[in-house]
């Protein structure tokens, strides 16, 4: 049930960006145990100045080839969460020009009876 939102240069090509989403999908099934079949992103391509990150956070140094990924999910133990950003994060550096250290991820957890899947039903409320 997870919602992801992926937010990526525009100047990425069509198929690095469907590589990315793929890589964040693999991720959260082998990392929380999702369904396969439980798919759903949306992804935008912005413009460099659309995508803002400090040079510099934690220690770590970010430059201008930034990936945000914001992921909905129910909530989930904190060590699956940590296995999730490594595994994004290492997916993503090893299979496509973006660097971990430029892949910035943020959960947000919501409890499984706020979705709606269609029909207007709160399938697991």
């Amino acid at each position: 049930m997870p919602l992801v939102r992926i937010d990526i240069p525009a100047d990425t090509p069509p198929q690095t960006i469907r590589h990315v989403a793929d890589l964040v999908h693999k991720a959260m099934v082998g990392a929380l145990n999702i369904p396969i079949a439980d798919r759903f992103q949306t992804i935008s391509r912005r413009m460099r100045d659309e995508l803002v990150c400090t040079e510099d956070f934690l220690g770590i140094t970010h430059t201008q080839a930034i990936v945000l990924i914001q992921i909905t999910l129910a909530p989930r133990p904190t060590e699956l969460k940590k296995a999730l950003f490594s595994a994004i994060a290492s997916e993503i550096e090893h299979h496509t020009p973006f660097k971990a250290q430029d892949v910035i991820i943020n959960l947000i957890e919501a409890p499984r009876e706020n979705w709606s899947f269609g029909n207007g039903i709160a399938q697991f409320a």
